[in-house]
């Protein structure tokens, strides 16, 4: 009998509904190939829903998404929605509520993919961010007092407790395990702590303390290095192979991983996971709604569909995961590809999404 899997499918704004039926594509096909299959149910949730209901998400919707073994999201904004409502009634919502307390990104450069880095290529670009995903200044603490004064004041506070500091950081060194006993070279790099503890003298303490204390007691075979937040913005641009599992807060890690699509060819190739490990995961492209380009069969679907992968290897679908990627890179690598950028792929979106499906 196949293994199956029930997912709940947000296509959501823009050019979202487009990746996300070639990301269904190729998914389907590799599953087909190892003996398993997916069970989609689609919500509407997004701009047009919003402009008509003035719903974003409902409570009873989060509800309906734990019965779920995973969420696959396509984009989340519309341009007549005014910035913010979306992203925080939808992503953040699901975030929070759902408790998925790690933003998971790869950053792989493909062989016959250009990187702005000069004399940078695949075997220096092959490195994760874990991001913390729940605490932080995104969790809204503060406020403002004399408002729309001269004298107006606001705090956002950058709030941790040891239990969201420790189970990210858990997370962090049982992924850095994996890696290291699927390849040498992964195992020769350390996992690497990044903060700004010399001037967020509390919260960065709080995360070194924590980091070293759980590297010693449970972690002690793993290499472990730090770097300022700062300094790791300048590692990354200089030297991107000294990295392989890189751990940080959440406002750090939301710059860095954007660092880090950058170098690895843009947003067209870069897919994240909002995870939580005991419960229901969401999965999507970051490269946006991208609504000037919506309906045009120019947009490129290749991060929709390592989304895709990315969901399947969290599920523990590891084969289906590696067919994935293995057919994204023999396609990058094929030369048929002129640029990741939407319009000048040399192929439209259903044509790449079926040069995908085909090299699996």
């Amino acid at each position: 009998m196949a293994k199956s899997y029930n997912i709940a499918l947000i296509p959501g704004d823009g050019t979202g509904p487009e990746v996300t039926t070639e990301a269904k594509k190729v998914l389907d096909a590799a599953c087909a190939k190892h003996g398993v299959k997916i069970n989609y149910q689609a919500f509407d949730f997004g701009g047009e829903r919003y402009m008509k209901t003035g719903e974003t998400l409902p409570d009873s919707a989060v509800e309906e998404f734990k019965k779920f073994d995973s969420i696959f999201l396509g984009a989340i904004g519309h341009p007549d929605v005014k910035p913010g409502i979306l992203e925080l009634g939808i992503l953040l919502k699901a975030r929070f509520t759902l408790d998925q307390y790690i933003n998971l990104r790869p950053v792989k450069l493909y062989k016959g993919v250009e990187t702005p880095l000069r004399d940078k290529g695949p075997e220096d670009i092959d490195f994760v961010v874990v991001r913390e995903n729940t605490g932080g200044i995104y969790t809204g603490m503060g406020g403002t007092v004399r408002e729309n004064t001269s004298e107006e004041a606001a705090t956002q506070i950058m709030l941790y407790d040891r239990r969201t500091v420790d189970r990210c950081l858990k997370y962090a060194f049982e992924y850095k395990q994996r890696r290291n006993k699927k390849c040498a070279k992964y195992a020769e790099k350390p996992i690497t702590l990044i903060h700004k503890r010399n001037v967020l003298t509390y919260t960065g303490d709080l995360w070194w303390r924590a980091f070293n204390e759980m590297g010693d007691s449970q972690f002690a075979d793993i290499k472990r290095d730090y770097n300022h937040i700062d300094a790791a913005n300048m590692w990354f641009v200089k030297n991107p192979e000294w990295f392989d599992l890189c751990v940080t807060e959440n406002l750090f890690g939301d710059i860095i991983t954007d660092l880090g699509a950058m170098i690895q060819g843009g947003l067209g190739i870069a897919a994240g996971g909002n995870i939580n490990p005991q419960g229901v995961s969401m999965f999507e492209p970051m490269g946006g709604s991208a609504p000037k380009y919506t309906g045009k069969d120019v947009i490129n679907p290749l991060a929709a569909i390592c989304a895709a992968g990315l969901m399947m290897d969290t599920l523990g679908e590891t084969k289906v995961a590696e067919n994935i990627e293995k057919a994204v890179s023999d396609v990058l690598a094929s030369g048929k590809i002129k640029s990741l950028a939407a319009g000048k792929m040399g192929m439209g979106t259903k044509e790449l999404g079926d040069f995908v499906a085909k090299s699996l």
